[in-house]
């Protein structure tokens, strides 16, 4: 954990207090969240390649890959939300000095996610077909074959995945970033690679790509496993120790499942609105997935921070010093918000260059157009309070009401609305993306009401 800090807190709450410890410095907080910002570009880069790539193939393999890839995205999420369980435990036991209990939250961590993606990877496997006419029903032939090659080799490498994941997520709980970002580094180079040979020098088309992206997360899993084990670590995996500790098992779950339920729901949500756009044919299925790749990019300074407030709050809360957990929340919402708007500007100002990347139709990368300046132009005001700000509830254990809000807005708004505007009324992909930043607002509103009201600070107890 960083090292404890004394400087004034004079500017935390406006009053002349004493002399109190800093958990983290502006130092430390640049040395969490830059590396952080990096990991999140290159992880996006992973499908951004993919799709640039496939796009050579042809529309129909960039319709299969962007289908799965939200598959993927909801998967994704889900392991990742557990993995967020267990970093907010770890992080709370930083924040106590209880580095015994911090590694055991580690060991158990690694066997929920493991347990799980290994399911889940032999479910997408068996089930494949009935998973992909379920969620988009009737698509072109094309898109269907493309779609479940790469389905199929996207679940093998889902348990390498998840630990991956894990393993991200408690060297952040430790204030390091760097490490897990370092990894990123090899998997989107080894990414890139493969994509390259597979693709182009071998014609492996969607098969290429799926097995480029398979091999590269097996790498990173095995890496940060493997540096895991250093005893000299704050926190460290005992291989020898791993079994089931029930108790521990359900804390980290009681923060995970909800976590997980709510991006579930979700990035189902995001799924199934894509098979009211697949309706509308493959030119609006292949901009929306141009769309989601370039948009995405804007919004990466906010999910960077996402994962820095785990670890302040989760520690500050650890420590029960929530003096320092609001301070600390406000500053790194307003600099979310400051870089969250410059990424965003770039993304729009850039698009005519970076829209000619992608093989596609003009009709097509029109229609991307639109729907980017939707997501971006919305995102400068909405995102930050819409996403980064619920991990301050979650960090203090209120997982319960970021899970019903969520899961209602996207429900009631982003679907509901979102058939009316593009079924109904016929604006197909642009009448989804107006329902989504309704979602926003709608989301905006309750977790900012939420966290003024300080609710959130009741649900931590020092017995975790």
């Amino acid at each position: 954990m960083f090292q404890m800090k004394t400087k004034s807190m004079n500017n935390i709450d406006g009053n002349d207090m004493r002399q109190k410890a800093y958990l983290f410095t502006n130092q430390d907080l640049k040395r969490l969240i830059a590396p952080l910002i990096v990991e999140q570009i290159l992880a996006v880069t992973v499908g951004m390649v993919d799709t640039m790539m496939v796009s050579s193939v042809g529309e129909a393999a960039t319709s299969g890959v962007s289908l799965v890839d939200m598959i993927n995205t909801l998967l994704i999420n889900l392991f990742a939300a557990i993995s967020t369980g267990g970093a907010v435990i770890s992080s709370q036991f930083l924040g106590q000095k209880n580095r015994e209990r911090a590694c055991e939250a580690a060991n158990q961590l690694l066997v929920v996610t493991g347990l799980i993606s290994v399911v889940v990877m032999a479910l997408a496997i068996i089930f494949r077909r009935g998973i992909l006419a379920l969620l988009y029903g009737s698509i072109e032939q094309d898109v269907m074959k493309n779609a479940l090659v790469y389905l199929v080799i996207s679940a093998v490498s889902y348990p390498f995945l998840a630990i991956y994941n894990s393993c991200a997520a408690l060297f952040r709980s430790m204030g390091n970033s760097r490490i897990s970002m370092q990894a990123s580094i090899i998997m989107n180079v080894l990414n890139v690679i493969g994509d390259a040979i597979f693709i182009f020098g071998l014609h492996m088309g969607v098969e290429g790509a799926a097995t480029a992206s398979l091999i590269s997360r097996m790498t990173a899993c095995v890496i940060l496993t493997y540096r895991l084990r250093g005893k000299d670590l704050e926190i460290h995996i005992m291989p020898e120790h791993f079994g089931w500790n029930v108790p521990l098992m359900k804390k980290i779950l009681h923060i995970g499942i909800p976590g997980g339920i709510e991006n579930s729901v979700f990035q189902l949500g995001r799924v199934l609105v894509v098979g009211m756009i697949a309706l509308f044919g493959t030119t609006q299925i292949a901009a929306n997935a141009v769309a989601n790749n370039l948009d995405s990019l804007g919004v990466l300074p906010g999910q960077a921070m996402s994962l820095a407030m785990i670890t302040v709050i989760g520690q500050c809360v650890g420590a029960g010093d929530f003096k320092q957990a609001e301070y600390y929340a406000k500053k790194m919402m307003k600099l979310t918000y400051f870089i969250n708007g410059l990424c965003c500007a770039f993304v729009i100002a850039t698009m005519p260059l970076t829209l000619k990347l992608y093989g596609l139709s003009a009709e097509t990368l029109q229609l991307a157009a639109v729907l980017v300046l939707i997501h971006d132009g919305c995102a400068i005001l909405l995102w930050p309070s819409s996403f980064t700000l619920t991990n301050v509830l979650r960090a203090a254990n209120d997982v319960k009401f970021p899970m019903v809000t969520s899961i209602a807005s996207m429900v009631i708004v982003r679907l509901g609305g979102g058939y009316i505007l593009a079924v109904v009324l016929g604006y197909g992909a642009v009448g989804i993306w107006c329902a989504m930043v309704m979602d926003w607002i709608v989301r905006v509103i309750c977790f900012v009401s939420r966290y003024r009201s300080g609710k959130w600070k009741t649900f931590y107890s020092v017995s975790v």
